[in-house]
């Protein structure tokens, strides 16, 4: 039993080269297909990324089932993100062309049509996601952005009630302060 558990029926370099073929394979094909699979904004999209798994679950172990192969594997893929990340912080503007630039989707309060239908979103599906931020419509948004990783960024046209009541807060709070400052004074010239 502890054999079978254990025992690697792959040469170790292979148990190597074999994730990182697969990691590389990922990172380009996510490059190509775009931020919206990051995104995982349908359920059409988060099948495709659990099937990916799946799919190339076997291309990583191969015919080996071994808890050994299986460590390998998985530190093979941690080795390999942990230096393409380290590199890349090194090397911003690779950085930029390998991961993408940030794509306006609303500026100005206008949605941008030619941007939307080359990151492959609808307005809907942009209304879903701005609802899921806390905003009413699309109406109320000034700036939006889609991330290279997949993040969305908004910004309202004006702001927002927390917002307001935060700047309120903060404004008599610097009043209270000057209020005491000024107390300060009197009291240390009496």
């Amino acid at each position: 039993m502890w054999n079978h558990m254990f025992a690697l029926t792959l040469p170790i370099a292979e148990k190597i080269l074999r994730p990182a073929i697969v990691y590389v394979f990922i990172v380009v094909m996510l490059r190509v297909f775009g931020k919206r699979e990051l995104a995982q904004l349908n359920p059409f999209d988060l099948v495709v990324l659990l099937s990916v798994s799946n799919t190339v679950q076997n291309a990583i172990i191969g015919e080996d089932n071994s808890v050994t192969g299986g460590l390998i594997g998985a530190f093979t893929l941690f080795a390999v993100n942990y230096m393409v990340v380290r590199f890349l912080f090194k090397h911003r503007r690779l950085d930029e062309v390998l991961e993408g630039t940030p794509t306006k989707l609303i500026e100005n309060g206008e949605i941008q049509r030619g941007e939307l239908a080359k990151e492959m979103l609808t307005e809907s599906e942009l209304q879903t996601v701005a609802h899921r931020q806390g905003f009413g419509s699309l109406n109320e948004v000034n700036h939006c952005t889609l991330e290279p990783g997949g993040v969305f960024y908004f910004e309202p046209k004006e702001p927002r009630p927390h917002d307001r009541q935060h700047a309120e807060v903060m404004k008599k709070l610097a009043e209270l302060g000057g209020q005491i400052d000024d107390l300060r004074r009197l009291v240390t010239t009496r």
